[in-house]
């Protein structure tokens, strides 16, 4: 079997890492628990985190023993990195049952009763510090100075930085220490942004411990312009079917730039490296297959094969020819509404379409909106019962959002 080091390596998900030759020598030759840390500051995971879960599969896989950190604690400051202004603070209900959405969504891809994978969350050993304790254990090695120089902190002094955010540093660090301690945890991977979290966690154990531990930072999902991949019209690609259907999730997919094929499918699928080559090399119109084989792939990973597989066939039914899928996204409506008609703009924001009248009114004016066959140019253009067919009636927004209203 590969190594694993050298799997990630190949992939594409390794940026930085402490000490290289002698972790990848680590990772040949027995068994390391290893973890990456997630604070639940959101009701679901997102498209985002599907790296780090990625990685930590690969790892997995080799005989690995991976740690699935919930941030419990951790969330009650908040991670400053990447931010200009203070987090907004959640209770510790909410976060509590973020927490909880996380456990779920992670206990679908892998198996935490027989012990190969570990769950835990850092509330069971931060809640409860002893702050004296704490800051005699911990706060003594770490300089205010050398802090003040990392980026995290160094672009928040002018706009303000909190005591609060300036102590996550030691809170994230202690949890590989605790880890350490509990699992003989051995190394911490996270996303390239958290590079100085990682290396204050790295040393922390060195100096408290003496041992040999080390931290890896993930590439982060972007796309070959360097934006953040999993933003959409509406917002946020979620990892929930709930919020993120599993036809829009693929149809994300199926809509990438042709430069970010060949990444997403080593980054994003475990399809054998030799084909993930040999899609990224397809040219012109051949680059759909490649597109159509990374959508369903994913999303087969994250919802199922069954249902890949619907949102594969309604994307072709759109695509392809004539018809209404019966799992495109759909908003069902009183039948009454229309008997004098609803306004276009209305419509719009009803189904999601427009975030907003004023977001409605400039797809309209721009030529954006379809209905049916036909497309729509007056924004007090009135939708009236006489447009459905069997109850039913299909927006096109753009060339390649569908969504159709059904009446009830």
């Amino acid at each position: 079997m590969a190594n694993a080091f050298d799997v990630l390596e190949e992939r594409g998900f390794i940026e930085q890492t402490t000490h290289p030759e002698e972790l990848r020598e680590l990772l040949g030759k027995e068994s390391v628990t290893f973890y990456v840390g997630f604070d639940a500051t959101a009701p679901s995971l997102t498209m985002g985190h599907l790296i780090p879960l990625m990685s930590m599969l690969h790892l997995y896989r080799a005989g690995h023993r991976p740690i699935f950190l919930l941030g419990g604690g951790t969330t009650m400051i908040g991670d400053p990195s990447g931010k200009s202004d203070m987090r907004q603070m959640l209770t510790k209900e909410a976060i509590d049952a973020n927490v909880e959405s996380f456990r779920r969504q992670f206990s679908k891809f892998v198996n935490f009763a027989d012990g190969s994978a570990i769950l835990e969350n850092n509330a069971n050993w931060l809640l409860d510090l002893n702050l004296m304790e704490f800051m005699r254990e911990v706060g003594r090695h770490f300089s205010v100075n050398r802090m003040l120089t990392m980026e995290t902190y160094k672009a928040r002094l002018e706009s303000g930085l909190t005591f609060l955010e300036f102590s996550y540093l030691l809170t994230q660090s202690y949890d590989f220490l605790e880890l350490y301690r509990r699992y003989n945890c051995r190394l911490q991977m996270g996303g390239n942004d958290q590079w100085s979290n990682i290396i204050g966690g790295y040393e922390l154990v060195r100096k408290v411990e003496g041992a040999s531990v080390y931290g890896l930072t993930l590439k982060l999902l972007t796309t070959s312009a360097g934006t953040k991949m999993g933003k959409t019209e509406k917002g946020t690609v979620w990892l929930d079917p709930e919020r993120t259907s599993p036809y829009d999730f693929y149809q994300y997919l199926r809509n990438v730039d042709d430069a970010d094929v060949e990444l997403m499918l080593a980054l994003l699928t475990f399809l054998p490296m030799e084909e993930v080559r040999r899609l990224g090399a397809l040219k012109d119109a051949e680059i759909n297959r490649a597109k159509e084989v990374l959508a369903f792939e994913v999303t087969k990973f994250v919802h199922g094969e069954e249902e890949a597989k619907k949102a594969e066939a309604t994307a072709k039914a759109l695509f392809g020819g004539p018809g209404v899928a019966e799992d495109m996204p759909s908003t069902a409506l009183p039948r009454a509404v229309f008997a004098e008609g609803m306004d276009i703009l209305t419509l719009l924001t009803e189904t999601g379409l427009a975030a907003s009248r004023s977001e409605g009114r400039r797809l309209v004016q721009q030529g954006g909106i379809t209905l049916g066959d036909e497309r729509v140019t007056e924004i007090d253009y009135l939708v009236t019962e006489a447009e459905f067919s069997g109850g039913e009636l299909v927006i096109r927004k753009g060339k390649k959002v569908y969504h159709r209203v059904v009446l009830q």
